[in-house]
């Protein structure tokens, strides 16, 4: 089952790095051009960062739950878990593109 646990972990850290950057350039562009669209995918970003960086600091950091979830969580809710977090990465990184393009 550790090969889910990385796989989640590491995609939820890559979606934590996409989403700063994300975050970063939507609020440049409300700050230059005041528009509900860019203030919508600033905030839309900043919840999902924050859903992301819970979720990168309960598979690393915290003692109780990373244990948990690396030992007690059964493998099919793994594999749904895992596979989430890489269709969002897969979202993101497509968003990006678009994004810095």
């Amino acid at each position: 089952m550790s090969i889910w646990v990385d796989v989640a972990t590491v995609s939820s850290g890559v979606n934590v790095v996409v989403l700063l950057a994300l975050s970063a350039v939507w609020a440049r562009n409300y700050l230059t051009f005041r528009s509900k669209h860019a203030v919508g995918l600033l905030v839309f970003g900043v919840f999902l960062l924050a859903e992301n960086a819970l979720a990168f600091y309960m598979y690393i950091l915290d003692p109780t739950l990373s244990g948990w979830f690396s030992t007690d969580v059964p493998v099919i809710a793994w594999r749904l878990m895992m596979l989430l977090h890489v269709f969002e990465t897969a979202g993101l990184v497509f968003l990006a593109w678009i994004t810095f393009d």
